[in-house]
């Protein structure tokens, strides 16, 4: 099933790098783009990305800001590793750090070994062109550039290579990518084998990055980078990406084995897919000598599809050598761009991970048991409970594609045997490189010789030039004093399984464990020690602090909504906070009176002339709503409610988010306008309607990260929010739901399930606590009662809602696991004396939950009986809104006097 969010209302991300090294660039114009997805590096080495949303212009600097506050500890993390060992006087201060990182010379003084990169390609010239584009512009360039054109079909490749001075070109006949990759290391002249793909544009740094991990990591035999995406245009090519895409981290890491002590490969690293791909993999040519060379029967150009590179991940480890996984090391892989190509791409995900896995159990018969262990865990918690997902929660797992993926769990399970067939029928000579024919490797150390209970003992001295530990591989675990010039820092224990310690991986492991405590700062705490590093690293990596008030545009304008029933001074109230409202901007105010037969609204709204005054005999909030909703003229739609006050900035605050195109929504923060009464208080302890004064946006990745229910009553309420008009006029949207909230049996819930179903259209609802307002909670005990019992009830019809109307079964969870085990704790907690929340309004909210489905239905029968609210908006209300909108007929009504239902005979 394909989702809105990839088809329709899909808008390209643009790819960027940053290095926060390096000046910014100047803004840069990208109209049909509706996100950045940008790299951010220090000094070269990427440190992790972040993605904001794009109004037509890209800001760097904007993006900075946001890498500082998303990625402060990997930032801190690499500066301090640059800082260790080499300066003996430790930093005092975050810029002493800053200038001490950003001076050193971070030059391996390891020898480097000489690189082969081979390109293994088919038939596919175009592609291939920008990879050896990428490949020639190399710093430092590679030793040797080996093309293999894998049985082409035309000389098409061939006659692109010979165009090009220094790259050799060598055809291999036999189809499959495995052929071509043996052939390449049988070609090969470098110490090290570089494998990438066609389809793969190279950093500039990732041959250096490659020579640089070999030389400071001696024991590794392999070596997996990074992959990111070279672009994301494409509906699928978002959607791979967010499936899993090929990217693993930005954290190096290192892997191994200690099966002299009970270690097992395939149980501990059985899903090699976690070090990388083939698009971005290197060995020692060495290695293949001991271990066997790639299998002809696995990966693409056979049955089986993949699983080449998991394959021999998982041999280097099981012969007892070290793979290390280096984010330095990057390349960019340019997705396919089509649907159908997508599918098959994951469908061949698991053919070919299966195809590995019964390819290792034939080879080693003594694994089979863990790698049938390991077969069942991954189709039953990655495969059935993916395609469950994707029919319970539609929308957050693709339906296609989980189901592509688990057809091809099951067709590899039968697919290694009739490639290996095919192999031996291309080439006899296959039988020595196929399951059950690799030669064995090099018997692991005697337990004797390497006692597992031993643990050797080291001093690091950060004020020195930091030196391997030399007697680290005569250990399985070393514990390290850390010292600088004396005083020491604390104690360390790395799990190096008798593998050399060398400097390299001393400083991560030490940069990690010590973190900010590298500065010297005792006469702090390490929060105030935090807060001072971090500070430093936004004044020189992103410029001016950006978190001041920043206005919307003033051409756009607003219409706020007020509903009221029968509180004239509390409207009165309201209204005289909202007359004096500090904007340039132009403001309509619309009063909902929601019981016209009263009287008592209209001599308030007299006394303000600029107001206007439309009516509603139709009992509801959400009724009230959508009658100022209709009637109003704003881009912008405000809500408030007729128990607040606004202080005079409140309105330009609201609407300064709406800056960013794809927010639909702001919330803003709810405080109490007094606290005299001791319901007042147990309404603040109940929760209140304040949401705290943290800035935060939540987008549709937000909305499907919960296992449980979306918690949106956790983003604020219509007492203070902010709309797109744009957004009623959308058929995934519409108005508020005329069946929750108060004035109807449900109570409450309206702003909630709005919230819900704007998010889950693609949407983004921003919380600004800058923007807030004075409610007057209810001064009595049996008002809150009543309130705290309509909140219970509102709370279930609106998970009935998202259940009954949106096929979202996680309200199940909610309803019939959370909520149980909530009110039970604070039964506990009040019988046991560590909360004083009144027992009695517990229970009203236990009898409000079990009232929640009854009062839905017969809230749903008053408004089949009352008549929906009128149509939508027109859609032309806001020019600038995130195009995500469905098209729908524009709605005439603009009268001041909403209609009541047919049946009707009100005058």
């Amino acid at each position: 099933m394909k989702t809105d969010r990839y088809t329709t209302y899909f808008r390209p991300v643009l790819i960027r790098d940053i290095d926060l090294t390096c000046p910014p660039r100047p803004p840069e114009v990208v109209e049909r783009y509706g996100a950045v997805r940008a790299t951010i590096r220090v000094r070269g080495v990427p440190v992790g990305e972040v993605t904001l949303p794009l109004a037509g212009v890209f800001d760097e600097t904007a993006a900075r800001r946001a890498a500082i506050d998303r990625l402060v500890w990997p930032l801190l993390r690499g500066l301090i590793r640059h800082v260790i060992g080499t300066t003996t006087c430790r930093p005092r201060t975050a810029d002493g750090l800053l200038d001490a990182a950003l001076s050193t010379d971070d030059a391996s003084t390891a020898a480097l070994p000489t690189v082969t990169v081979a390109v293994c390609t088919r038939d596919r010239a175009e592609d291939l062109a920008r990879a050896l584009d990428a490949l020639e512009a190399l710093q430092p360039r590679p030793d040797e550039i080996l093309v293999v054109d894998n049985a082409p079909k035309t000389t098409a490749t061939r006659d692109l290579v010979r165009q090009r001075a220094g790259i050799h070109y060598v055809c291999e006949s036999r189809p499959g990518l495995d052929w071509a990759r043996n052939r390449a290391i049988h070609e090969a002249i470098g110490d090290v084998v570089a494998f990438t793909d066609d389809d793969v544009i190279a950093d500039a740094l990732w041959v250096g990055a490659l020579k640089r991990t070999f030389a400071e990591f001696p024991e590794a035999m392999a070596v997996t980078g990074l992959v990111l995406p070279y672009e994301l245009e494409t509906p699928a090519q978002l959607q791979f990406e967010e499936y899993g895409g090929f990217g693993r981290g930005f954290e190096r890491r290192v892997f191994r084995v200690d099966q002299a002590h009970g270690e097992r490969a395939v149980r501990q690293h059985g899903g090699t897919g976690k070090f990388g791909t083939g698009a971005n993999m290197a060995f020692r040519k060495t290695v293949f000598s001991e271990i066997g060379m790639f299998d002809p029967a696995l990966d693409v150009g056979t049955v089986t599809n993949g699983g080449g590179d998991l394959d021999m991940f998982l041999r280097v480890l099981r012969a007892g050598h070290t793979l290390v996984y280096e984010p330095a090391a990057l390349v960019r892989h340019r997705h396919r761009r089509e649907r159908a190509a997508l599918l098959r791409q994951i469908a061949n995900n698991g053919v070919g991970f299966y195809a590995y896995l019964v390819r290792n159990a034939l080879a080693r018969p003594g694994d089979a048991l863990d790698i049938c262990r390991l077969a069942r865990w991954w189709f039953w918690h990655w495969e059935l409970k993916r395609a469950a997902l994707s029919i319970l929660q539609p929308g957050r797992i693709d339906r296609e594609l989980s189901f592509a993926e688990l057809t091809g769990a099951i067709r590899g399970l039968v697919r290694y045997r009739r490639a290996r067939r095919d192999a031996l029928a291309i080439d006899p000579t296959a039988a020595q490189h196929v399951a059950g024919a690799i030669r064995p490797r090099a018997a692991a150390p005697s337990a004797a010789a390497m006692p597992c209970s031993a643990t050797g003992v080291a001093c690091v001295d950060l004020a020195r030039p930091i030196e391997p530990i030399a007697v680290a591989d005569r250990y399985r675990r070393v514990c390290a004093l850390i010292t600088w010039d004396g005083d020491p820092l604390g104690s360390l224990t790395i799990e190096n399984r008798y593998a050399p310690i060398g400097v390299a991986r001393l400083r991560d492991e030490i940069a990690a464990f010590l973190g900010t405590r590298v500065v010297d700062r005792e006469d702090v705490t390490a929060s105030t020690a935090w807060c001072e590093l971090v500070a430093p690293l936004r004044r020189r990596f992103a410029g001016a602090n950006a978190n001041g008030f920043e206005p919307l545009a003033e051409d756009l304008t607003v219409s706020i909504v007020l509903p009221t029933r029968n509180r004239p001074n509390d409207l009165e109230r309201c209204l005289a906070s909202l007359t004096r409202q500090q904007t340039r901007r132009p403001v309509e105010i619309i009063v909902v009176d929601n019981d016209p037969d009263s009287g008592e609204t209209p001599p308030v709204v007299a006394r303000f002339p600029h107001v206007r005054l439309i009516r509603e005999w139709r009992k509801g909030l959400s009724y009230a709503r959508n009658a100022g909703i209709l009637a109003s003229t704003g881009n912008i739609i405000v809500a408030t409610d007729d128990d607040v006050t606004t202080p005079p900035h409140w309105i330009e605050r609201l609407v300064a988010p709406f800056r960013d195109s794809t927010v639909a929504i702001v919330t803003g923060n709810v405080l109490p306008a007094e606290l005299e009464t001791p319901s007042q208080h147990l309404f603040e302890s109940y929760g209140g309607l304040g949401r705290g004064f943290e800035r935060r946006r939540v987008d549709v990745e937000w909305f499907w990260q919960f296992r449980g229910a979306v918690p949106t009553w956790h983003l604020g309420a219509t007492a203070n929010a902010a709309f797109r008009a744009s957004i009623f006029t959308d058929d995934r949207i519409g108005v508020f739901d005329e069946a929750l909230g108060a004035g109807m049996p449900t109570g409450c819930s309206e702003d909630t399930y709005l919230f819900y179903r704007t998010l889950r259209a693609g949407y983004a609802i921003a919380y600004e606590p800058s923007a807030f307002v004075w409610h007057r909670h209810r001064r009595d005990m049996r008002s809150l009662r009543r309130q705290i019992y309509n909140y219970a009830k509102g709370h279930a019809a609106y998970h009935l809602t998202t259940l009954t109307r949106d096929g979202d079964w996680r309200a199940l969870a909610r309803l019939l696991f959370h909520l149980p085990k909530i009110y039970r704790e604070r039964i506990e907690e009040r019988l046991g004396g560590r909360s004083d929340y009144p027992l009695r309004c517990i229970l009203f909210e236990m009898l409000g939950t079990l009232v929640g489905p009854f009062a839905l239905i017969r809230a749903r029968r008053i408004v089949r009986r009352l008549g929906p609210s009128l149509g939508p908006l027109s859609p032309e209300r806001d020019a600038d809104a995130v195009p995500l909108e469905g098209a729908m007929s524009e709605n005439a009504a603009r009268e001041l006097v909403v209609a009541l239902p047919p049946h009707s005979t009100r005058p």
